[in-house]
């Protein structure tokens, strides 16, 4: 079953010797229709297709919705190609809007101007590779959240799955790693973040676990770690706004009054700054966050990368599981 749109992954890579340059440095790696030079791999690398590697991620996502314990709803599902840098960078993403659901925070809970507010999450599976390196084959599962066009990452084990590029990468057996991790998002992932939802938390213990995770820094003057400020700062403007509409009451709570918040908050607030790095850097980062849609931005893929990869850090750490079990 053909889901992704195969229009720009229409060429091969080969790779080639590279003239008036020691053997040592290895192969040249360019697309074999325009002849342009993409990287600079070794000897033993091996080429895998892009149209290779989706195809296979089809067959798994095709496996997950026909496995009776993993139910993945396919319909009504939005599938993007994005390829990047004349062809150095594939990143592929499929929104199950068939498998959207409602975070319930209970009857009689006052959510924006005080109405009863549930939170539509749509799941989401991202998947990045390149054929310059930088990426190695990853994938993860997340949630899109509706409301302000914000895809949020969990650390979960099964939400994330890997391979290196490499003559060894085992593409059916990377393809079963994303079908066991189709689970989470049928299963375990949402009713965890269910659980984030209804997580109270203190502000100054929100400011603590972002100071100790992605927004650590340490001074060698101090010789310890101070937090980077300006990063935390705008970490909590976040973190204020969402708990004052998600899980307060809205435009009946005056801003920055609050003393806490949800588990989910801090989600919802970590993510946002992962996944709109230029809306969130600077003095001024998260001015912006309300009543702007940042669907159309388009943000620098390897920024996003490597803050998604410290929110999961967060979700991991030892600051993150005392607040959950608290």
């Amino acid at each position: 079953m053909q889901m992704f749109d195969r229009t720009n992954l229409d060429f091969n890579v080969e790779t080639f010797e590279l003239t008036d340059m020691p053997s040592s440095i290895g192969m040249g790696l360019r697309r074999s229709d325009t002849g342009k030079p993409l990287a600079i791999v070794s000897d033993s690398y091996t080429p895998v297709q892009y149209t290779e590697i989706v195809d296979h991620i089809e067959d798994a996502l095709t496996i997950a919705s026909e496995d009776e314990n993993t139910k993945l709803d396919l319909s009504e599902t939005e599938f993007t190609v994005d390829v990047l840098n004349d062809g150095q960078q594939l990143e592929l993403k499929a929104r199950f809007h068939g498998q959207k659901t409602f975070l319930d925070q209970g009857a009689g809970h006052l959510g924006s101007f005080g109405r009863n507010q549930d939170e539509l999450v749509i799941p989401e599976f991202v998947f990045r590779t390149s054929h310059n390196r930088t990426w190695a084959n990853n994938g993860m599962m997340g949630v899109w959240r509706s409301k302000c066009w914000n895809t949020l990452v969990s650390g979960n084990k099964l939400a994330h799955v890997y391979g290196r590029h490499s003559k060894n990468f085992d593409i059916v057996g990377f393809a079963a790693k994303i079908s066991n991790a189709t689970k989470y998002i049928s299963g375990d992932g949402i009713e965890q973040m269910k659980s984030w939802y209804n997580t109270p938390v203190k502000r100054d213990n929100v400011i603590s676990l972002f100071k100790e995770t992605v927004a650590k820094r340490y001074d060698n003057v101090e010789r310890k770690n101070v937090g980077n400020k300006i990063m935390l700062s705008n970490l909590m403007k976040i973190f204020d706004e969402e708990s004052r509409h998600i899980t307060g009451r809205g435009a009946y709570d005056k801003y920055a009054t609050n003393t806490g918040g949800t588990l989910y908050n801090v989600y919802n607030a970590a993510t946002y700054w992962s996944s709109h790095p230029s809306l969130m850097s600077g003095k001024s980062g998260g001015d912006f966050y309300y009543g702007k849609n940042t669907k159309g931005i388009k943000e620098n893929r390897n920024t996003v990368k490597l803050r998604e990869d410290r929110v999961s850090d967060m979700i991991n750490s030892i600051q993150w599981k005392e607040l959950e079990a608290a």
